[in-house]
């Protein structure tokens, strides 16, 4: 894909796709930013800020944008788990303590 079709994909899940399933699905956002965050953030394995500079989808790689658009399109298919990669984004910025499973959480 090339990278102007990238760039398409990417804002037509974030922007479209995905907070029209959101409410139906369950997911726990609804926001195109939060879906942006979370996806990038699972992409670049830590919060997508410290490896790109702002806006995200002008400067990711090819690499980084390809994987973080290839996890919307698991989470739209049903394969990939939106609210486990949102905890791991929460947990990577220090928004979400640690489930403790020996204290019950």
């Amino acid at each position: 894909m090339d990278r102007s079709a990238l760039e398409q994909r990417w804002f037509a899940l974030t922007r479209t796709v995905m907070p029209a399933l959101a409410a139906g699905r369950g997911w726990p956002v609804r926001f195109d930013h939060c879906f942006q965050r979370i996806l990038l953030d699972n992409a670049a394995g830590g919060p997508w800020r410290e490896q790109v500079a702002p806006p995200a989808w002008r400067n990711a790689s090819d690499a980084l944008l390809a994987r973080a658009v290839a996890l919307g399109e698991g989470a739209v298919a049903g394969s990939v788990d939106l609210a486990a990669l949102n905890q791991a984004s929460l947990r990577w910025r220090g928004r979400l303590r640690p489930v403790h499973p020996a204290r019950g959480g």
